[in-house]
């Protein structure tokens, strides 16, 4: 294995390069990492790519093709691991070989199992010198879900919720829109474009009949849409089902109940608890498994509440408009009964930015 070697103020600047081009992945790559890669030689670089799209070429094959021979000899940065197995696509460790590439830079290691350490060790095999950890925290960043479901086996959960200042998610009655302005609205359509799936409950495809889809932000691809339906509530004229994609998971077993589903196209999963609930964790395993990185809850208290209480959200972004909708709206959770502060649910704020007249806060558990 390498022995790490320290990096220099160059190679930080290349790596801020390379993490960049990453981001430009943002909302296309899944359910691969968002990886960039910048090619130097001589102090100039002299290739640059990232990953564009699942099952198209990795970053350092894009960026070795602009450097052509001119990536003889040079560093190559890139914000992952090289891939050391055949997918979709050929190993890139032998493509740097190939290529005459003389010193690799990392910021993460792959958590791949098929990785994780080999595409390191093929390329000091191969007389490669190999530098690592730099800028892992920030690769990491940007594929929050790719690194939970290889190391946890479930996708990253990130719960999005509108409030007054008060707290409040809607009026007693339900009614919720608009609570933010239109700048806070396009906003969490970024989180839309950037997620695998959107999930929701019964009771907002009934209330609310949304279509999750993704409107204010260029893409090429729409998320999934996943419904947690325990009864099998959800009207088969909703929104949701006009378009493909879509995934319901029930507690119900009867064919004669599923077969209207299931005739619309519909991806249906029975996944009982014991009280007749679905099962929210096995829900997840589910997902994880059909390869899904992030998921986006966009939904009401009862979910909320539910994935809180059997500690399913990794991240919740919540959204403060400069309103109040009194005691009486309705609120972000059901909690136990609390008798003393130091029972109160607490947790950490990453990041408070201001959203237009709105502003976002990011809270991690």
């Amino acid at each position: 294995m390498s022995t790490f070697a320290p990096t220099t103020l160059r190679d930080e600047n290349f790596m801020s390069r390379a993490l960049l081009l990453a981001a430009r992945g943002l909302y296309t790559t899944t359910p691969n990492p968002r990886v960039g890669c910048v090619i130097v030689n001589d102090g100039h670089i002299v290739g640059e790519g990232w990953h564009v799209n699942g099952g198209a070429a990795h970053a350092e094959v894009n960026a070795l093709e602009q450097a052509g021979t001119r990536a003889l000899g040079g560093t190559l940065y890139v914000t992952l691991e090289p891939c050391a197995h055949f997918g979709q696509t050929p190993p890139c460790v032998e493509a740097i070989v190939k290529s005459g590439i003389s010193r690799v830079v990392f910021a993460a290691k792959d958590p791949n199992p098929l990785v994780d350490g080999r595409g390191i060790e093929h390329l000091i095999a191969n007389g490669i010198s190999v530098v690592g950890d730099l800028f892992s925290q920030k690769s990491e960043e940007l594929n929050v879900g790719f690194f939970k479901r290889m190391k946890s086996g479930k996708p990253w959960v990130r719960v999005k919720v509108a409030a007054g200042l008060d707290g409040k998610t809607a009026l007693e009655n339900g009614r919720s829109q608009w609570i933010t302005s239109e700048e806070s609205r396009v906003d969490a359509h970024k989180l839309r474009a950037q997620s695998c799936v959107v999930l929701t409950g019964v009771g907002t495809v009934v209330e609310d009949d949304p279509r999750l889809t993704v409107r204010h932000i260029e893409t090429n691809r729409q998320p999934g849409k996943v419904i947690v339906d325990s009864r099998l509530r959800s009207p088969l004229d909703a929104n949701l089902f006009k378009t493909p994609g879509v995934t319901l998971a029930t507690a119900v077993s009867k064919q004669d109940q599923l077969d209207p589903f299931i005739q619309k196209g519909v991806n249906v999963l029975m996944l009982p608890d014991s009280e007749g609930r679905v099962d929210l964790d096995a829900l997840l395993v589910e997902l994880a498994d059909q390869q899904i990185n992030e998921v986006l809850v966009e939904a009401g208290i009862n979910l909320h509440s539910a994935l809180l209480h059997q500690n399913l959200i990794d991240e919740m972004i919540i959204y403060y408009a400069p309103k109040f909708l009194g005691a009486q709206g309705r609120g972000m959770f059901f909690l136990d009964e609390l008798d003393s502060m130091d029972q109160v649910l607490e947790r950490n704020v990453v990041d408070i930015t201001p959203i237009g007249k709105d502003f976002r806060v990011t809270v991690r558990f």
